[in-house]
């Protein structure tokens, strides 16, 4: 709850600092001010104290999972802020605005991190995305960004229906709103039951870009100007991936025998669709877009294997994945090419930021001694102590193998080719020092994942 006041507040507060200055450097201050604040007070509540008890009817309620979740995203954004603030300054003529954006998505995001209800599910949800549009079509100048932005609210709104239709089946044949009960009763899955669940499972696919509901990705992520993408594909995704593994778990854990097929199905057509499209592009941006999609692919399997490994897994994907990606994409939103022959040569004209990407993009492919290894050992841990789908977790190996290939075009192009490009990138001390930061912590949490998954 703490969380949830202050991120709205400070939202509030950033379009009044618009107002007070013009200075774009003091608004990038106040905002990474206001999330550190915001980070603090979530911990507190961790630690047990709470400075708002208000009575949600059960509506939310925060424990330990939650909390360390909020922390995760919290942490990621703080990097976000430090690492593109400068981005962020040049997307719109008021970055106030956009940061207030980015306070109210926070806000949402700490709602999905204690809900216990479908009402609190679908309102955590639409304050996320709402913003989003928003963000996806900051760049009013490009037509690449107002498609992206239209392409994103039409096939959201479209999404965000259907997530209506199933929660109106579950209250038909709940007769409540409430995640308990509507896992209570019988231990046989009623047609009506079974309706609202597939529908919701289409509906959160759909957030998180799985297969086969991710054909908005690649365009959204490559027309949205790249700094609000990085936040998107990160920060964003995990709170999808939080809000569908708790909705499944609560409301459907009884019932898990009757879904494990069906999102097993979706955790496979997800690794192979992303991972052998991200394969073919030439542009890092894109084959981002298409491997945050893999990525999705083993977040998933958490979703499906839903036990301790899971859970572990997932907190420890979040940090991971949204670190690194963050960190890769805030060095890319310093080039105006954005294909892979762009990186040649980077490592000579900037070892110590080439350096730091590389350690990021080891961990995106799962190399051991980084986190992104831990994480993907816990999601095929997850899935093998299921038992009883172990071809999930060989197809997930298999996959992994493959995004090794395009991830290491990267690498190739940065350290084993001769620069061919005249584009001068300026990188400042602070940045250079953030991103070192960043891939340290990245190496940390590879050697001890235990300091993240032993708060679980």
């Amino acid at each position: 709850m703490n969380a949830i006041i202050l991120s709205a507040l400070w939202g509030v507060l950033m379009m009044y600092t618009g107002f007070a200055t013009k200075n774009t450097r003091t608004v990038s201050v106040v905002a990474s001010l206001g999330v550190l604040a915001v980070l603090v007070v979530n911990w507190m509540e961790y630690l047990g104290v709470s400075f708002f008890n208000i009575d949600t009817k059960g509506m939310l309620a925060y424990n330990g999972f939650g909390l360390i979740f909020n922390t995760v995203v919290l942490f990621s954004t703080l990097v976000y802020f430090l690492l593109s603030g400068r981005e962020i300054e040049k997307a719109g003529k008021t970055p106030s605005d956009l940061y207030a954006l980015i306070f109210f998505i926070l806000s949402g995001i700490s709602i999905i991190a204690g809900f216990k209800s479908l009402l609190m599910l679908f309102i955590g949800i639409e304050i996320i995305s709402i913003p989003l549009y928003v963000l996806a079509g900051s760049d009013k100048s490009n037509l690449k960004s107002n498609e992206a932005a239209l392409k994103y609210f039409l096939m959201g709104s479209f999404s965000t229906g259907i997530m209506l239709m199933g929660i109106a089946f579950l209250y038909g044949d709940a007769g409540t709103f409430y995640l308990e009960g509507i896992n209570a009763g019988l231990g046989a899955i009623t047609p009506m039951k079974a309706i609202g669940m597939v529908l919701l499972l289409a509906s959160m696919s759909f957030k998180v870009s799985a297969a086969p509901f991710h054909f908005w990705t690649p365009d959204v992520y490559d027309g949205t100007p790249t700094v609000f993408t990085s936040f998107m594909a990160t920060i964003v995704k995990s709170a999808g991936f939080f809000a569908f593994l708790k909705l499944f778990e609560a409301a459907f854990g009884k019932f898990q025998a009757d879904w494990q097929v069906l999102m097993a199905v979706v955790a496979t057509l997800t690794l192979v669709i992303g991972n052998i499209t991200a394969v073919f592009q030439q542009s890092v941006k894109r084959m981002l877009s298409y491997s945050s999609i893999a990525q999705a692919g083993f977040m998933m399997l958490g979703v499906f294997a839903m036990n301790i490994f899971a859970k572990q897994g997932m907190i420890l994907y979040f940090a991971a994945y949204s670190i690194a990606t963050i960190g890769i994409f805030a060095v890319l939103s310093k080039f105006k090419d954005h294909s892979i022959d762009a990186f040649n040569g980077f490592a000579k004209k900037h070892p110590l930021v080439a350096f730091s990407m590389l350690i990021c993009i080891l961990s995106l492919a799962g190399i051991p001694l980084t986190a992104g290894f831990f994480a993907k050992y816990y999601m095929l841990l997850a899935v093998i102590k299921d038992g009883a789908f172990l071809w999930l977790a060989i197809v997930a190996i298999l996959c992994a193998a493959v995004s090794v290939y395009y991830y290491f075009r990267v690498v190739q192009a940065m350290y084993f080719k001769e620069p061919n490009n005249e584009e001068v990138l300026e990188f400042s001390p602070s940045f250079r020092f953030i991103l070192l930061g960043a891939a340290i912590i990245i190496l940390v949490l590879g050697i001890h994942p235990d300091y993240l998954t032993g708060l679980l």
